[in-house]
């Protein structure tokens, strides 16, 4: 009997019954599983391949790392604007690290090396490498291949930093 009333509702309201299976339509749709993975041909079944990593947004000309550093400072800074210690720094710091990267031609960190690293704090010295590579690519150091730069975080209390290369200062 269901069955004759709904035949009955679509001929009084061809709207409804449009709507209904278009509803109908939409959420089977989303019930497809998704193809299975190719295995790679070196590797097991079920595994894939990784990623070819990204190309950097955009290109440096710079000609040295020290030019270098002052766009992977924009860089970093664009993606932390949130972080970033807005006007002169206080006095007393919480903690003052330099570091060197590496970087290859596609601006990909190949390498991370603590030239004075807070070791008294221990939680930024991982907050400063989690964000360096999290910002990967960095701009592609067209004119160098790849790059080492060096530069000095300045972190404060708050959790908030300067690179020195854009730093506003400290009072």
């Amino acid at each position: 009997m269901p069955h004759s009333i709904d035949r009955a509702a679509g001929r009084r309201n061809p709207l409804l019954a449009a709507a209904t299976a278009a509803c109908l339509g939409a959420l089977l749709a989303g019930c497809t599983t998704p193809p299975p993975t190719r295995p790679t041909p070196s590797g097991p079944p079920g595994a894939t391949r990784a990623p070819a990593p990204e190309p950097a947004a955009r290109n440096s000309s710079a000609a040295t790392a020290r030019e270098y550093r002052r766009d992977a400072a924009s860089h970093l800074y664009g993606l932390n604007g949130h972080r970033i210690y807005k006007g002169r720094l206080p006095p007393m710091l919480y903690a003052v690290g330099v570091l060197e990267v590496e970087l290859d031609r596609l601006g990909q960190v190949q390498s991370l090396h603590w030239m004075r690293a807070p070791r008294h704090a221990p939680e930024v010295m991982a907050e400063i490498e989690r964000t360096v590579r999290q910002a990967a690519p960095f701009p592609a150091p067209a004119r160098l291949g790849r790059v080492t730069y060096t530069d000095t975080w300045l972190w404060d209390k708050s959790g908030r930093f300067q690179l020195d290369t854009l730093s506003e200062g400290q009072d």
